[in-house]
Formats: structure tokens, sequence, C-alpha cells
């Protein structure tokens, strides 16, 4: 109505170019809809947030060191809250992150593939419901099952952290890909490619924001779930926090805690990022 209004007594070929001029945030296209001119105050807006979330976690760490040495803390706390224990903690830490990490997308994105593409009424249940008992089995309790059989350590943590993280991945996966319009695969095929290649080409491309999306939530999901890791000697901040509450030492906990919290927000920062620079242009 709003654009009837505007082209009022112009002619069509006119009006048509009215509604097509760009340059400014009231320009409309044939379908009334804002132009990319109208969209830059919400990329003005993702902007600040990508800014403000490193000043923030930069201004807590200010706090929280100032916090900190202020305090008057007895050789436990000063053992445990040194520059070389906490580097060394926030390394194990990402070491655990990361990997688990890397080993959830070499399995979540086949399987989400296979169970979007899969016609079997079979394999699609049996897929989504192993992913779904990851995260329905507490992540402790699965931990302590693994040291029956893989004793203590990295590896340990890494199964649980892996289990715990999958369904976020393969389910964005499985979403990503059957959400393509099948107009775009169909000529996609009319060109020749073959069923890979659409896949790769096609189908991949453009649902890389939903994969990136469920990325993200698992990656700032392991970082949580990695202080469980302390349970069976994986390291990371967890043993701050755990050390911290066995001893009655709060300067201890609270750092470890802060810290993963920190890291998390990083993570989830570097996966806007990401999202932002390979989502495929037009999207």
């Amino acid at each position: 109505m709003a654009a009837d209004t505007l082209t009022a007594g112009v002619p069509d070929s006119e009006a048509a170019q009215t509604l097509k001029t760009p340059g400014t945030p009231e320009a409309l296209d044939a379908t009334g809809a804002l132009t990319a001119g109208a969209a830059r105050p919400s990329r003005r807006a993702t902007r600040l947030r990508l800014l403000l979330t490193p000043a923030a976690v930069c201004a807590v760490l200010a706090v929280l060191y100032a916090w900190v040495s202020a305090q008057d803390l007895d050789s436990i706390e000063r053992r445990s809250l040194n520059g070389p224990v906490i580097l060394a903690k926030a390394v194990e830490h990402l070491q655990m992150t990361l990997a688990a990490t890397a080993l959830v997308v070499v399995i979540a994105i086949p399987l989400g593939i296979v169970a979007s593409r899969s016609r079997n009424r079979i394999i699609t249940p049996v897929i989504l419901t192993a992913a779904n008992l990851g995260q329905a089995v507490p992540c402790i309790g699965l931990l302590v099952l693994c040291t029956f059989l893989l004793g203590v350590g990295f590896q340990t943590a890494l199964v649980g952290l892996v289990a715990y993280s999958v369904l976020p991945v393969l389910r964005n996966t499985m979403v990503g890909v059957q959400q393509v319009d099948p107009a775009l695969v169909e000529a996609a095929r009319g060109m020749g490619m073959t069923r890979g290649q659409v896949l790769r080409r096609v189908e991949l491309r453009l649902a890389v924001p939903a994969i990136l999306a469920g990325l993200r939530t698992a990656l700032v999901l392991t970082v949580g779930v990695a202080t469980l890791g302390a349970f069976v000697a994986a390291g990371g901040f967890g043993e701050l926090i755990i050390n911290g509450l066995k001893l009655n030492r709060m300067p201890v906990t609270v750092v470890g805690g802060v810290l993963t919290a920190c890291i998390a927000f990083l993570i989830d920062w570097l996966g806007a990022l990401a999202e932002d620079v390979l989502r495929p242009r037009g999207l």
C-alpha cells in the first residue's frame, strides 16, 4: 500500500525505477521489501556486539586480577593462583575443548549428512537416538564408566566430551541440508552435476550457517563440561574449582570458575566471527 501511494500517478516504468532506486534507506524492491541499505543498522548492531564481548571479558579479567591481588592469600592459594599454573590449566582446558570439537566435526557432520539423505526409516532414528543418549546420560557418570575401560587421563575426558557435544552439530547439519530449496538441487543436477558435486557445491555450502551455529553451541558446551575432566585427571580449570572446594579456598574456586566462563564467552565470540565470515554471500 505504501509503495502504491508513493508511485501514484507515475508511469509504470518510472514507478518501477523509483521502487528499485538504490542508495536510500526507504528504497523498496518490487515486493515491498527493504533494500540492503535498510539493513545497515542491524549490521552495525552486530559489529557492536562483536566488539563488546572481548571488551567485557577484558574488563572482567581486570576486575578479577584486582580482586585476587587485594586478597591475603595463604601458601596453598599462592601455589594454585600463580601465572605458570593458570597458564598450564588454560592450555589443558583448551586442548580438551579443541580436540573434542575436532572429533565432533569428524563424526557429527558425516552422520548428519547420512541421516538427512537416508531413505531408510531405521538409519535416521538410530543415529538420532545414539546422539541423544550422549546428552541424556550424565557426563560425570559417563566419565566414570569410561574410567573402567580406559583408565584416567586425557583420552577418557575426550570420550565424555565428544558424546555430550555431538547432538548440536548433528542436528544442525541435518536441518541445514534438508532446508536447501529442492529447486536449487534440481537446477544443479540439470547442469550436469553428480550427486556428490551437488552435495559439496550446493547443499553443504548453503547449510554452512546452520552447521556453524551447531558447532558454536557445541564449543560452548564443551568448555563448560571440560571442567569435569578434573575428575579423571585430565587437568583444566576444573582442577582449580575442585581443589578450591575441597580445601575451602574461595579465591581458587572463583578464579577457576571465572576463567572458564571467560573462555566460553571468547569461544562464542570467535564462533560468531566465523559465522559472519564463512556465511555464503546473499544469505
